[in-house]
């Protein structure tokens, strides 16, 4: 016999929430339940995915799209990273669509976005990965906060995170809130699957704020392919062992 160990998002009561035809999805729930120990990490006082994060690192998020001195040290930041090289518009190409990048230091591999840029146009999982294939460092600004009214955006917004998270790239975000207070949800919605989702966003947003995330290697994504990449014509995916140089001394990070 063979020992299965799997976790999941969602204890087995939950599994298939809201799915068509999920009554017959449910006696597996209950054999599941039956043939296996459930172990809840909700009833946990630690959330686990935070516990990398509790080493803030400075310069790495910044608080008050208003503020202009959060938004000088953004800018400081990008310059500091681009070392003053000439930056520029350019496009990646994947799956035979282009995927325009406004601000870019093709030099460095530092690459700068808005939220619009990258949250209100038609993009997906394959176009964020291959930004994080090609950029080590990725600026974003102007994050708004975010309701159940933007449900569209908030989805992919979650994916964007994933995608950089999963190439270990540098983000640095200049936002209006803080990660725990982006995406607003009222009572009625508090359940749904967006508010159960953005928690992992939250916690990796966290995550990518922590020393230990900041020294992890630019690996890119696992699964875009090199020659479907594309800058201005040709080919790019330089996984570099090179490093964001944020200082991780200071560990108050958040400029409000």
């Amino acid at each position: 016999g063979a020992i299965v160990v799997a976790t999941s998002n969602r204890p087995p009561k939950d599994l298939y929430l809201n799915g068509i035809q999920r009554d017959l999805f449910l006696p597996f729930i209950d054999t599941l339940e039956e043939k296996n120990n459930i172990v809840s990490m909700w009833e946990s006082d630690v959330d686990y995915r935070l516990v990398q994060g509790e080493n803030k690192a400075r310069g790495v998020y910044f608080v008050g799209t208003n503020d202009e001195t959060a938004k000088d040290d953004f800018n400081q930041q990008f310059e500091k990273l681009t070392k003053g090289s000439s930056t520029r518009s350019t496009k990646l190409v994947t799956q035979g669509r282009a995927v325009d990048i406004p601000n870019a230091s093709l030099e460095y591999k530092v690459a700068r976005v808005s939220f619009d840029d990258m949250c209100r146009k038609p993009l997906g999982a394959a176009d964020y990965l291959v930004i994080g294939d090609n950029f080590h460092t990725v600026f974003i600004e102007a994050v708004p906060k975010l309701t159940m009214n933007d449900v569209n955006l908030v989805r992919r917004f979650i994916v964007f995170i994933d995608s950089m998270y999963e190439c270990h790239v540098k983000l640095i975000v200049h936002a209006e809130a803080t990660p725990d207070n982006i995406f607003e949800v009222d009572l009625d919605n508090e359940h749904c699957d967006e508010a159960f989702a953005f928690d992992r966003t939250r916690s990796r947003l966290e995550e990518m704020g922590s020393d230990e995330y900041l020294k992890r290697r630019w690996v890119g994504s696992t699964t875009s392919k090199q020659e479907n990449v594309e800058v201005d014509g040709v080919s790019v995916v330089d996984k570099s062992s090179r490093s964001v140089e944020v200082d991780t001394d200071d560990r108050d990070h958040v400029r409000r």
